[in-house]
C-alpha cells in the first residue's frame, strides 16, 4: 500500500535535529514509493493558543487547513523534542486546537470512539536524557501511555510507531544512528 504521510515538526530551528529526523524520515518514505508533505508549525507561524473561536461550527480558518492536511494522510509523523517529558507548547497547541471534540472523537457515544479512519501514527522524539536514569521513575511508560493512549488511540491512530530517540545530545556516530532510524521508520510504513 502506498501512504500519503503528514509530518508535523515542532522546532524553532530549522538547523535542528529535529527537522533533520523529519527529512531523513520523510526521505526513508520518498525511497519505499510514500508520498509526504510537512506542516513546519514555526515557519508557518501556527498560533498554538486555544481561543473561544476554536469552539464555534465551523472552527477557524487555520483550524480548517489543518485538518484538511490530517484528512489527506494516512500516516501522521508528529516530530518534536522532548520537553519535560512531554510535547513542547507549539505541537500541543496543535494537538488541541486541531483535533477537535466532534471531528476526531466522540467520548461521550463511546469512549474509545474515534471519528477518524484508522491511521499510522509515527513520532519522532529526540531526547537528550538518558532512559536508564528515567526508569526508577517510570517516565518512559507514563510518557507512552500519554501519547499512545491519550491521543494517537482517540485519534484512529491504532499502529503506532513511537521512536524515543534517547542521547541525542550524544556522539555524532550516536546522533547519525537516530537518523538512521528516522530513514528506517519512514521505509518501513
Amino acid at each position: 500500500m502506498t501512504h500519503h504521510a503528514l509530518i508535523v515538526i515542532d522546532h524553532p530551528n530549522p538547523g535542528s535535529l529535529t527537522h533533520a529526523l523529519a527529512a531523513r524520515f520523510a526521505l526513508g518514505a520518498a525511497q519505499a514509493g510514500h508520498t509526504h508533505e510537512v506542516a513546519d508549525l514555526h515557519a508557518e507561524g501556527f498560533d498554538p493558543r486555544w481561543r473561544r473561536d476554536d469552539m464555534t461550527s465551523p472552527p477557524p480558518q487555520d483550524v480548517l487547513v489543518e485538518q484538511a492536511r490530517i484528512d489527506r494522510a494516512t500516516v501522521i509523523c508528529l516530530a518534536y523534542p522532548l520537553f519535560w517529558f512531554g510535547m513542547p507548547a507549539m505541537m500541543k497547541g496543535w494537538m488541541d486546537r486541531v483535533w477537535t471534540y466532534g471531528w476526531a472523537y466522540d467520548q461521550v457515544d463511546d469512549p474509545h470512539r474515534s471519528l477518524q479512519p484508522d491511521r499510522i501514527g509515527v513520532a519522532l522524539i529526540p531526547a537528550a536524557g538518558n532512559p536508564e536514569g528515567w526508569a526508577p521513575h517510570g517516565f518512559e511508560g507514563a510518557m507512552r501511555t500519554q501519547l499512545q493512549t491519550g491521543m494517537m488511540g482517540y485519534f484512529g491512530m491504532h499502529d503506532q510507531r513511537v521512536h524515543l530517540l534517547a542521547g541525542s545530545e550524544g556522539s555524532d556516530a550516536r546522533r547519525a544512528g537516530l537518523l538512521q532510524e528516522a530513514e528506517d521508520a519512514g521505509r518501513t510504513l
